[in-house]
C-alpha cells in the first residue's frame, strides 16, 4: 500500500532543499523530506497543538509537553508514548524556532519562553527520539540524532524557506481552546 502524499509536500520539501542545501549547505535528502513533511503535517492547527492535559484542552507551554512526555514520573503510559511526545516536541520546536520564532518574545504564550529553550527542548527530545534505536525505529533513529546535532541550522533553514516564501506564509495559529 503507498502513502499519500500531502499536495504541499513536493513545494515545501524545494523550498526546504533550496534553504538547507543552497544556503546552508546541509546535504541530507533524509532530514530534507522529514522536515518538509512536518510542515506538511502543521498545515493543520490541530497537529500543532496535539498534546493534551487532563482535561483534554491543547497544551502549549514547553514544560508542559515536556512534562507530559514523561513514561516514570509523567502521564505517558509507555516509552513508545514518550517517543511519540518527544518527536512531536521536536517537531514543534523546530518548527516554532524557524518559522516563528517573533511569536516566541512576543508574549504569545501564557509562560515566557525563550529561543534557548525552545532549541533546548527540540535538540533533546530529538537527541531521545534518536535513542529509540532497535526494532521499528532503529532505520530511522539515526535521522533523528543528526537533527538534534544541527537543530539550530535546521531552524535557520526554516527561516530562510519563510523568507523564500514571504507573504503565503499565514500567522501563527493559536491552539484551538477546547
Amino acid at each position: 500500500m503507498q502513502t499519500q502524499v500531502h499536495p504541499l509536500e513536493p513545494f515545501f520539501r524545494q523550498v526546504v532543499r533550496n534553504s538547507f542545501e543552497n544556503k546552508l549547505g546541509l546535504f541530507d535528502p533524509e532530514v530534507t523530506a522529514y522536515v518538509a513533511r512536518v510542515l506538511c503535517e502543521f498545515t493543520n492547527q490541530k497537529n500543532l497543538y496535539r498534546i493534551r492535559d487532563a482535561a483534554g484542552r491543547p497544551v502549549e507551554d514547553l514544560e508542559e509537553m515536556i512534562s507530559a512526555s514523561d513514561p516514570v514520573y509523567g502521564p505517558a503510559s509507555s516509552f513508545d508514548e514518550e517517543r511519540s511526545l518527544r518527536k512531536h516536541i521536536g517537531n514543534y520546536a523546530l518548527f516554532i524556532a524557524g518559522m516563528y520564532p517573533e511569536a516566541i518574545d512576543a508574549g504569545r504564550y501564557t509562560r515566557p519562553m525563550h529561543l534557548g529553550d525552545l532549541i533546548h527542548a527540540g535538540k533533546e527530545s530529538f537527541y531521545i527520539v534518536s535513542q529509540f534505536n532497535l526494532f521499528e525505529y532503529e532505520e530511522e533513529a539515526p535521522m533523528f540524532a543528526r537533527i538534534s546535532e544541527s537543530f539550530e541550522r535546521c531552524a535557520l533553514g526554516l527561516t530562510l524557506a519563510r523568507d523564500e516564501m514571504g507573504e503565503h506564509v499565514p500567522p501563527m495559529p493559536h491552539s484551538p481552546r477546547k
